[in-house]
């Protein structure tokens, strides 16, 4: 058994470093951005489950990071199908959303192209679910960097 989770840690991990990461260049802070993003994941009927402050997390141990920090939310209606076709796909949704401060200052948001994020678990590029989770979340993150 303890093979089998090894080996399954390994390929999910080799999977993520051939992962396509989109980013999002946001003219306002990490912390000013994640809250517009917070505002129109809300604004299109969406839960925000977390807020996960990486750099306070830093900090409570004496560390510094740059501002960074993860915000989780989701839609049953987008998520669903997705888990339908493969329950192991609740391990990447709901959806992430990274906002940090790069070593030049400049603010992205960034996540994980979702073609790349549901093929491990079979689940195709053109699928329509892919297709809507790519459309939503260009969408959402657009929204929240506008000026």
């Amino acid at each position: 058994m303890f093979k089998f989770a090894l080996a399954a840690a390994i390929s999910l991990a080799a999977t993520l470093a051939n992962a396509e990461i989109i980013k999002v260049a946001s003219p306002y802070s990490v912390a000013e951005s994640l809250d517009r993003l917070t505002g129109v994941v809300e604004g299109a009927g969406a839960k925000v489950f977390a807020r996960v402050e990486h750099a306070k997390g830093a900090k409570m141990i004496n560390e510094e990071l740059d501002p960074m920090a993860l915000l989780i939310f989701g839609k049953p209606e987008v998520g669903t199908p997705a888990m339908q076709m493969n329950p192991l796909a609740g391990l990447v949704l709901p959806a992430r959303v990274l906002a940090y401060q790069d070593a030049d200052g400049k603010v992205w948001l960034a996540y994980e192209n979702p073609a790349d994020m549901l093929a491990p678990y079979d689940i195709p590029a053109d699928a329509p679910i892919v297709m809507k989770l790519t459309k939503v979340l260009g969408a959402l993150t657009g929204k929240a960097v506008a000026e």
